[in-house]
């Protein structure tokens, strides 16, 4: 089932059969992404920022300290946030037709700031979702550290997918050409954890990674 594009300027226009405009598709793409970048203007000057980012139902949330200038900025106007993955080189016979197999998306509006009621579990979220059942490990945070920080949260109704798969599209009259044409596929991948030398529970956890590592690339 095909859905209409939520608003004029999520509207793809350039190979309009890349873009998806469903729910699922958005969340996926977010959930799986280790950092958004978040383009605002403040004080006549436009700027873009990567930051850490996580979802909760049908928001993208971000915090940071009280006194930041994007989160002051972001409370206070529109904004453009876009997510990205690169899932594959794409080697064609020609130079112009080689590409990348990638998933983006693209979130327009406006974040508003949570109220310190429901700060704590949104953090909570935050956690759960780089490693599952990590917060009740940890030493509980206090009202210093929760007033300390800022937390907003973004609507996704105005947002826009763009994704390719699979080889290379050449040109007919090139297919013969003796090069190699194919694809090197590209994944996010977790290392080998790192024990902290002076950490007092030397088993390593599972789940490390959490959501960043649980969402395969969609074909």
């Amino acid at each position: 089932m095909s859905h209409p594009a939520p608003s004029k300027r999520t509207h793809v226009r350039r190979l309009p059969d890349r873009a998806r405009y469903d729910f699922d598709t958005l969340a996926a793409v977010i959930d799986s992404a280790p950092i958004c970048t978040i383009a605002f203007n403040w004080e006549g000057s436009v700027h873009a920022l990567p930051t850490a980012h996580w979802r909760e139902g049908e928001h993208l949330y971000i915090h940071g300290a009280r006194a930041s200038r994007m989160l002051r900025a972001l409370a206070a106007g529109e904004c453009c946030v876009t997510l990205s993955h690169v899932d594959g080189l794409v080697y064609a016979r020609s130079a112009f037709h080689h590409s990348m197999n990638y998933r983006s998306a693209v979130i327009y509006g406006r974040f508003a700031e949570l109220e310190e009621a429901a700060k704590e579990a949104s953090l909570r979220a935050f956690i759960e979702h780089l490693s599952p059942g990590r917060w009740d490990q940890l030493r509980p945070i206090n009202a210093k550290e929760l007033y300390a920080t800022t937390l907003l949260r973004l609507p996704l109704h105005e947002a826009v997918v763009k994704m390719r798969s699979g080889g290379p599209k050449d040109d007919d009259e090139d297919m013969a050409w003796p090069v190699w044409a194919g694809v090197v596929p590209l994944r996010l991948a977790a290392g080998e954890a790192q024990t902290a030398p002076d950490s007092v529970v030397g088993e390593i956890p599972a789940k490390l990674g959490g959501a960043l590592l649980a969402h395969p690339p969609q074909r």
